[in-house]
């Protein structure tokens, strides 16, 4: 998959400051905030701030830093999802319905989700 990445997509101008968000948590290299459509009463996008696309991207090019505060950041948000549990995703590409392309993931919970995906 091709790693181009858009420095003026919507992820990168919220970091930028250009447009507002609803933060949860900020880190040195991770930003967690509210998704402005929520699927879920619990709904928290939790995004690197480097440049990267998608979560195989983010995987085989960040550093040791970016990487483990991304993943503590993300373990922190899940705990404020509640103890009844949550749901991770993450998407990329056309196949994968990705609409922003800067790596994401989404967090979700505060009700029963329903299946993952609807077989074929």
């Amino acid at each position: 998959m091709p790693w181009t990445y858009d420095p003026n997509n919507i992820f990168a101008r919220i970091l930028r400051g250009e447009i507002p968000n609803k933060t949860v948590l900020d880190t040195a290299h991770a930003l967690a905030f509210h998704d402005i459509r929520p699927l879920a009463p619990f709904h928290v996008l939790v995004i690197p701030k480097g440049a990267y696309v998608t979560f195989d991207h983010f995987a085989a090019e960040a550093g040791a830093e970016e990487l483990l505060d991304f993943h503590r950041a993300a373990a922190r948000v899940c705990a404020m999802a509640g103890p009844e549990g949550y749901r991770g995703i993450t998407n990329a590409g056309a196949f994968g319905m990705q609409e922003v392309p800067h790596y994401h993931l989404h967090v979700l919970g505060g009700r029963v989700l329903g299946r993952l995906v609807d077989p074929a």
